[in-house]
């Protein structure tokens, strides 16, 4: 469902430039670290392009899915509500993990460009050594590697629940045929796919510290996806009169 504005934030890791010239270890115009960049300020940018590095992961792994895991029907279409909401979230998840550092950017990328031009490039000093420039994502506090390991436990078992659904149609002998999924986390709920999501975002969340906007953005992802959970588990038991009683539609034991 995501093919098309995946495809838009395919960025070949622009992000970590990004970070490092703004963090200030780039090379461009060869720029001496700024003292208006403190390390608190520091880990908010480099705590943005790590944010920014996981939503990457989670689009390229969903592109791979799309081109090599999933198999559609000739008949398949997308809703445009879903295609519009896709592509709102897409856009709007990676300009809420820029936001809180976008004015320590701004304002260090316009001191450092002032400075060139009044002073010029000869009057620029020379980099001094910094354990941020070594490995800045060392740094980074439990919350980020935590969140870290909770998205990558959700990318595991959401890739596994799209191979199975994948799978599906090398099995059926009509194209209008369906079967009852089994495996992985499809033993206790509908939509476990779904499920995974949810819990590769509450990673991001986790990760991110509890930013406010992060928050909004979580709530919108969950809302969407037990809506959407609700529909298929409905189709599900109208579908299937031998559909397991013991599966819910997407929070184990819950719903």
């Amino acid at each position: 469902m995501q093919t098309e504005w995946q495809r838009l934030f395919l960025s070949r890791f622009f992000y970590f430039d990004l970070g490092s010239y703004f963090a200030g270890s780039a090379n461009i115009f060869s720029f001496h670290r700024s003292q208006l960049i403190s390390s608190e300020n520091k880990f908010r940018v480099w705590l943005s392009v790590f944010l920014l590095l996981l939503m990457e992961v989670q689009v390229l792994r969903r592109l791979f899915e799309t081109l090599y895991v999933f198999k559609y029907s000739p008949s398949a279409r997308m809703h445009i509500f879903g295609y519009l909401t896709g592509l709102f979230f897409y856009t709007a998840m990676p300009l809420t993990l820029c936001c809180t550092c976008a004015p320590n950017v701004f304002k260090f990328g316009t001191s450092e460009v002032m400075e060139f031009i009044v002073k010029g490039r000869s009057s620029i000093q020379a980099n001094e050594f910094d354990w941020w420039e070594v490995n800045p994502f060392l740094n980074l506090g439990w919350f980020q590697w935590i969140g870290a390991a909770i998205f990558l436990w959700g990318c595991i078992h959401q890739y596994r629940c799209h191979a199975i659904l994948g799978s599906l149609r090398e099995h059926v002998g009509k194209v209008d045929e369906y079967v009852i999924p089994c495996g992985d986390w499809f033993e206790i709920v509908s939509s476990p796919h779904y499920l995974a999501e949810i819990v590769i975002y509450a990673g991001v969340v986790f990760a991110s510290g509890g930013d406010l906007a992060i928050w909004l953005l979580f709530g919108f992802v969950v809302s969407n996806l037990i809506f959407a959970a609700a529909k298929t588990h409905k189709w599900y038991l109208q579908k299937f009169d031998n559909y397991p009683s013991n599966r819910v539609a997407i929070i184990p034991f819950v719903c």
